[in-house]
């Protein structure tokens, strides 16, 4: 199947189109639909009536954002007709949604009458808390958009014009730190006199670009002083001295080429005219002015971007309008104005400048992104922009007095746009605050070492483990290696950190005869220490033993058995308590704890009690109020085999070592979930709410069911904590990322400040 065939059959399988209307309220029994609708529906109409701003409280109105064009200047297909735009909008939505959590009604009005179309949009103002105008054609969307300003209370913003401008302007300030140019110097040349060129240019004037060094082309050629041609005051405006006639006079000796034209505009001839390491913004769509191969091929020294993304620094309108909207609808913006668009601007730079999650490289079949000529601009499908943009751009509204509900408290915001990230951000966010709010200072911070230095993606964790001030990181391994590394991957935050090769310490022999006494009558000789010793896992265990770090993570380079078996050799478990993996499975309205997931493959009946409790106590900890089911095929002895009677004696025995805990079973796996089910079936169950500590049989069912879940049932997974240890150690899987390093971080420097509450107590 071709890809135009692939398309067609996306946009009309199933259900057609790509977007629906989802309720957000209950509607099921007559009460609901009293109500939605008459006669409950009535008293927010009535207090709306008497307080109109009351309307943000009771509709969708402060979240809701109006995507409007008539369909002519669609994408690369020009005046196609509002009906033939409407896909486009459609799919415009579905990015609201996905990026920034916005709910989105296309619109799609059937004039070319500006006049017309301004009048429809304005009548629309009770319906939306923003308007954004698409493909519409220029100079039509100017003046609509100038007029709708005017008069219109809620945000207008011409996305074909701000957003392309946005985005090339970060892109533009990452490009001139690249290449050392400086924007009062820089020639720039643009092509094309349309919305997204004047919007850009603009731009770049405020960024400090001059005038004079600034030359606008159109299809006429170079927009002159004299020029009288094909002109209208928006153009005018970029008018300038020059003898300069065609695009390939304008590019002599140019640093910058911003392209919003059409393919094949640019030659391999007109680049090698340009200045020493040239800047080329090629963004016409679906094909640049001139491929990225030629450009390449014609200056070496070429930065380059498109709007492609198989080509480094894509332009790309998702960075923008999405986390605009966003900031501007949560203070209640008047307006989209130029501070907001700048703060838009800066962040996105800033934000190209950091470290790229992994998450970002997956997305992108595993591309390793540094800040750099190939990367000058953040990846769309990069988590953070909402956290970088939107702040950003609300802080400018506030400031400029646009905003009409500041912003009290940002930390709190920006923790909240974290939670639309996914549920578990928010758990996590909630421990680092903990930790924070336990350390004063930096030395008060719990140490955590991590034995994998030669992993780059361990020491990307711990730039953000101490940017985020979850912990302070010590690493192992070959001390030149890791500080090369770290200064090759840009790790500001690592540059103190303390390094350690295990056999060059004094602790070494230490550590390899505290084993030996240890271990002696295990068959573990003095030489067989040291050679234990040697290994950064049993040397990292060590050190967590002596009091010389507070907790140890690992696994990321490795098998999880290879990581746990130096910690349980070293550390050991509590007296009465059993070493256990537990996940917890985070869903968008609830947070569910499984295990035993990664350790004991068919533990008996008192090893599962005791891992019940051990979950229970990590459930209180996230705020959960457990309550635990003991998972088997059976329900409440309906198969009575080995295997569902030892679930049974287990929730028996969990009974009377934990009287506080809400526990039962055997039960089926439905039935721990489903309140409904228990109600009709099984009034006699101890669960009425649905368990959410499920604990289960043995080790295959555990893992195989995390996983499932994990990968099929749009379920975040968080861990594996491990339970039952002496001391905070925590083995990560190898298909972790820092994001998951990162969350382990946090949980582990919690269990150390746990931890050393309870000492302090004990012995006080």
């Amino acid at each position: 199947m071709s890809f135009e065939e692939d398309a067609l059959t996306y946009h009309s399988s199933g259900r057609k189109g790509k977007i629906e209307v989802v309720s957000t309220k209950p509607c099921y029994t007559q009460r609901d639909l009293a109500l939605a609708y008459t006669p409950g529906v009535a008293e927010p109409c009535k207090q709306i009536a008497q307080h109109p701003d009351k309307v943000y409280d009771y509709t969708t109105k402060g979240n809701l954002v109006a995507v409007i064009t008539n369909g002519s200047a669609v994408l690369g297909l020009g005046n196609i007709g509002a009906a033939a735009g409407k896909p486009v909008m459609e799919g415009k939505g579905i990015l609201f949604k996905r990026f920034a959590d916005i709910d989105v009604f296309d619109i799609e009005l059937n004039s070319q009458d500006p006049d017309q179309i301004i009048n429809a949009i304005r009548l629309l103002e009770p319906t939306f808390g923003g308007i954004n105008l698409e493909d519409i054609r220029a100079p039509e969307c100017f003046y609509i958009e100038e007029e709708l300003k005017k008069t219109m209370n809620i945000p207008v913003f011409h996305d074909d014009q701000h957003g392309t401008a946005i985005i090339s302007g970060a892109a533009f300030i990452n490009a001139l730190e690249v290449t050392g140019k400086k924007a009062a110097e820089v020639k720039v040349v643009f092509n094309g006199g349309g919305a997204a060129a004047i919007a850009c240019a603009k731009l770049f004037v405020s960024l400090g670009v001059t005038y004079k060094n600034l030359i606008m082309c159109d299809t006429k050629g170079v927009i002159y002083k004299g020029r009288t041609e094909g002109l209208n005051k928006y153009k005018a405006e970029f008018a300038v001295e020059t003898n300069a006639r065609t695009l390939k006079d304008a590019m002599m000796d140019a640093d910058v080429f911003v392209g919003v034209s059409v393919k094949g505009a640019v030659t391999k001839e007109i680049l090698k005219g340009m200045a020493k390491n040239p800047i080329v913004f090629a963004m016409a769509n679906p094909d640049p002015e001139i491929t990225y191969e030629d450009a390449l091929a014609a200056r070496p020294d070429i930065l380059m971007a498109t709007g492609r993304s198989d080509y480094p620094n894509q332009v790309n309108n998702v960075l923008g309008f999405p986390f605009i909207f966003r900031g501007a609808l949560d203070v209640r913006a008047k307006a989209i104005n130029e501070e907001m668009k700048i703060a838009a601007v800066h962040a996105l730079a800033k934000l190209a400048r950091e470290d790229v999650p992994d998450s970002v490289s997956r997305a992108y079949g595993g591309t390793k992104f540094t800040f750099g000529p190939e990367y000058i601009i953040p990846k769309p499908f990069d988590p953070r922009v909402l956290l970088w943009v939107s702040p950003a751009v609300a802080e400018a509204a506030m400031k400029s007095d646009v905003a009409r509900l500041p912003i009290k408290n940002m930390e709190e915001y920006k923790e909240r746009l974290e939670r639309m990230l996914g549920s578990s951000r928010g758990l996590i966010r909630n421990v680092i605050n903990k930790v924070k709010h336990s350390s004063p200072d930096l030395s008060h911070l719990p140490t955590i070492v991590f034995p994998e230095g030669y992993s780059e993606k361990v020491l990307r964790a711990c730039q953000v483990i101490a940017e985020e001030r979850v912990a302070r990181p010590i690493i192992l391994g070959n001390e030149t290696n890791v500080r090369k590394t770290i200064k090759d991957l840009q790790l500001s935050y690592l540059k103190d950190v303390q390094v350690i090769q295990p056999i060059k310490t004094d602790r070494f022999h230490i550590y390899a005869k505290k084993l030996h006494e240890m271990k002696k009558r295990k068959g573990i000789t003095l030489t067989e220490s040291e050679r234990l010793v040697y290994d950064p896992n049993y040397y990292g265990a060590m050190m967590v033993h002596m009091g010389d770090a507070d907790g140890l993570i690992n696994g990321v380079t490795q098998s999880y058995a290879e990581g746990v078996r130096p910690i349980l050799r070293v550390l050991g478990t509590n007296p009465g308590d059993v070493a256990a993996g537990l996940y917890l499975i985070v869903q968008k309205n609830r947070t569910l704890f499984f295990a035993d997931t990664t350790v004991n493959i068919d533990p008996t009946a008192e090893q599962l009690a005791r891992i019940a409790c051990a979950s229970a106590d990590v459930a209180r900890f996230f705020d959960v109020d457990p309550r635990i089911a003991m998972l088997s095929f059976s329900n409440f002895g309906s198969s009575r085999y080995a295997q569902s009677t030892k679930m049974m004696n287990a929730a028996d025995l969990v009974r009377k070592m934990r009287p506080d805990l809400i526990v039962d079973g055997e039960m089926q796996a439905d039935t721990a979930v489903d309140p409904g089910l228990v109600k009709e079936l099984f009034p006699f169950c101890e669960i009425k709410d649905g368990a959410n500590v499920l604990i289960f049989p043995d080790l295959n069912s555990g893992n195989i069911c995390y996983k499932l879940i994990h990968k099929l049932g749009n379920a975040e997974a968080i861990g594996p904590i491990l339970m039952g240890v002496t001391k905070p150690a925590n083995v990560m899987q190898r298909s972790t990322d820092v994001n998951d390093i990162l969350n382990m971080a946090a949980i582990t420097a919690i269990q150390c400040q746990t931890m050393k509450t309870r000492y302090q107590h004990t012995h006080a």
